[in-house]
């Protein structure tokens, strides 16, 4: 087992510390690209578990559309114009409100600070999921997978940005006080 592989595995078992993530019949994950924590260990024992995995699928105007994981072999390599190559799930497409099913939402990025304070890689595509969510007025747990070293003590924020509940890094689960 590669070093990158052992990091995923140990990402995905500590995701499971958590309660909300642990307990959850709908997860909105994500597959992740370049230099972001593994998530396909998580993803399959999510799947094992008999867990719904949600996994974004990237439009053109940068909202996020949902299929169903169903094992890495569902997934495709997809193009985007002027962008990176994502792992997409191939089935059937959910649309952008199947997030509003989700008990726990797992989101990409950056870094975040003390206070839960989540910086994103500023597409704005998950700030659309967020929003989308309090419109809805559902609360699922928001949890962000990084590297140890991406907790930091304070992060950059903008107004519309929204805290999340819990970060998840290979050495551990923390939840946020809540505000």
């Amino acid at each position: 087992m590669s070093d990158v592989q052992k990091t995923e595995a140990v990402l995905a078992q500590r995701a499971f510390e958590l309660d909300a993530l642990a307990g959850a019949r709908t997860v909105a994950a994500y597959v992740s690209v370049g230099g972001e924590p593994g998530t396909g260990a998580l993803l399959d024992a999510l799947r094992a578990r008999g867990t719904r995995v949600l996994l974004p699928v990237l439009l053109a105007d940068n909202d996020l559309d949902w299929g169903l994981y169903e094992g890495a072999g569902s997934l495709a390599r997809v193009q985007h114009a002027g962008r990176m190559t994502l792992l997409e799930p191939s089935g059937p497409r959910l649309g952008p409100d199947a997030v509003l099913e989700a008990d726990t939402v797992l989101l990409p990025g950056l870094a975040v600070g003390a206070d839960g304070t989540r910086l994103g890689r500023g597409g704005g595509s998950y700030d659309r999921v967020l929003a989308r969510l309090e419109a809805a007025d559902t609360h699922p747990c928001l949890v962000v997978l990084l590297h140890d070293h991406e907790v930091l003590a304070e992060v950059p924020a903008e107004p519309h940005d929204k805290a999340v509940d819990a970060v998840v890094t290979p050495s551990g689960a923390r939840r946020f006080p809540l505000p």
